[in-house]
């Protein structure tokens, strides 16, 4: 878990200038609150518009990302309202939210943009029962929403906008499918009955805290597909909560609310949320508990008591989404690895094509942006593959032929960036040996994916030759991936 992130690659320190612009723009929003002479609660209301404006917005394109972050208050205000107006109301308030979670974890169909829309929705509510908010606040919490994502965005698309000097990244569509054979839809349902669960356990456990247990259950489904991604991402939040716990007692509890203290920890949490987010989940759910002890902190109310009750309502949470993948239409871990797969491969084909039209001379031809969306597959590949490589996991033959897997993608990742790299060069040159070693892939690939064979040259070209040498390399790890993804039985992982 360490070198997952203090080791993990960071191209471009795009992860570094992610947390620090986070920090900066978080920052500004809470300094404009509070010169605004807006109270803690409005103060706490902004800064979180602030953090969920930069965090979860992840449209392609810079123009994209803009109006996503100006819709956002359009969706969270009326939320606001409705649960404000709800606080008296607790049956009405518990349906409301339960329609605000089907909804959110339904509105990734429509991707990125209703993701971030359908995260916004959710945190509004959840913020306004974190505060018992009723409806005199409203105006106050309103300018805080508005003023803090307004600071934001000056940051992100004015002061910092890092993005413009990127290709725009590529985001690979949601599975497909229609009524219950989408998955989102079927995540919907399951949510819902996940926080269903968490909202009535939570209740038991806490009148006052209950939605703790309704928040795990949602983060839990957010970036997930399959029963088995959304079981490990339950594990992993449940341990970020224990470690974040003990950091809380060493750490948040002595200091009793101080402001200035606490305001330094809660930017290297901020920092931490972040930076981490991309390479561990366990990490992120670290440093968001640790956050979440210095606000209750300045709130007044923070207590070891108050730290364990959370853990008890993380539990519930991750209880509830457990049952729902398990026992509600559950999308199983091998037909969503098999997809992500097939595209990756699809992509590899795509990559060595546009590479040898860039060699042959075609002047639109560049590989580089189906290099970056291999990479978005790939990591979409190794989350859904991540419940068979997990260490808890205890069919070992099983997480052998997963590494395997997942290593050999790796080659053929690998293998592509170079061919890429050595298109990029002026003085490369097509020659017959290329484009036959092109078909030979785009075949390898074919076959692949279609659970036949695949065979390579038995020649491999020399290191002077660095373009067939690299489509030479690629062929290998294909061919060892069509080995590695039949079961014993035979039977391909992939295809029909």
């Amino acid at each position: 878990m360490l070198k997952r992130v203090f080791v993990a690659p960071d191209p471009g320190r795009v992860r570094l200038r992610f947390a620090a612009r986070a920090v900066l723009g978080i920052g500004l929003a809470v300094v404009a609150c509070g010169l605004a002479g807006h109270s803690l609660a409005g103060t706490v209301t902004g800064g979180l518009a602030a953090l969920l404006a930069l965090f979860t917005v992840t449209d392609a394109t810079v123009r994209g990302q803009a109006v996503t972050t100006a819709l956002l208050p359009a969706v969270g205000l009326p939320v606001l309202a409705a649960a404000a107006e709800l606080h008296d109301h607790p049956v009405a308030r518990d349906l409301v939210f339960l329609a605000v979670v089907g909804a959110g974890v339904y509105a990734r169909r429509w991707g990125p943009r209703g993701h971030s829309l359908g995260v916004f929705a959710f945190m509004t509510f959840f913020v306004a029962q974190f505060l018992h908010a009723t409806t005199g606040q409203l105006p106050e919490l309103y300018a805080s929403v508005l003023l803090s994502v307004l600071a934001a965005s000056a940051v992100r698309f004015g002061l910092w906008c890092y993005e413009r000097r990127l290709p725009p990244a590529p985001v690979p569509a949601p599975p497909g499918g229609t009524g219950l054979a989408r998955v989102t839809t079927r995540q919907a349902i399951q949510a819902t009955a996940g926080a269903g669960f968490a909202l009535v356990v939570g209740q038991l456990v806490s009148g006052q805290r209950w939605y703790w247990a309704v928040g795990a259950t949602w983060w839990i489904f957010v970036n997930t597909t399959s029963r088995g991604e959304t079981l490990v991402r339950g594990f992993r939040r449940l341990l970020g909560t224990v470690i974040g716990i003990g950091l809380g007692l060493l750490v948040a509890v002595p200091l009793h609310g101080a402001p200035v203290p606490t305001a330094v920890l809660t930017a290297v949490c901020v920092f931490g949320i972040f930076y981490t987010a991309a390479v561990s989940y366990t990490w992120m759910m670290l440093w968001v508990t640790l956050l979440a002890g210095l606000l209750y902190g300045l709130l007044g109310v923070l207590g070891p008591g108050l730290l364990l009750l959370r853990l008890a309502e993380t539990g519930v949470g991750a209880l509830g989404a457990a049952l729902a993948v398990v026992l509600i239409l559950p999308v199983t871990t091998h037909s969503v690895t098999d997809a992500w797969i097939q595209r990756a491969l699809r992509c590899v084909r795509a990559c060595a094509a546009e590479t040898a039209a860039r060699l042959a001379g075609v002047a639109d031809a560049d590989p580089a942006p189906r290099v970056a969306e291999l990479e978005q597959l790939l990591a979409r590949v190794r989350l859904s593959v991540a419940p068979l490589v997990h260490p808890l996991n205890p069919m070992l033959g099983r997480k052998r032929r997963a590494r395997r897997v997942l290593g050999l993608l790796d080659d053929c990742a690998r293998e592509i960036r170079g061919l890429v790299a050595v298109a990029a060069d002026p003085e490369a040159s097509h020659d017959a040996r290329l484009a036959e070693a092109c078909r030979r892939v785009e075949g390898a690939v074919e076959a692949l994916t279609s659970g036949g064979s695949v065979t390579v040259q038995a020649d491999r070209p020399s290191v002077a030759e660095p373009a067939l040498a690299h489509l030479h390399g690629l062929e290998h790890a294909l061919a060892e991936l069509a080995r590695s993804l039949r079961t014993p039985s035979g039977s391909p992982l992939v295809g029909a």
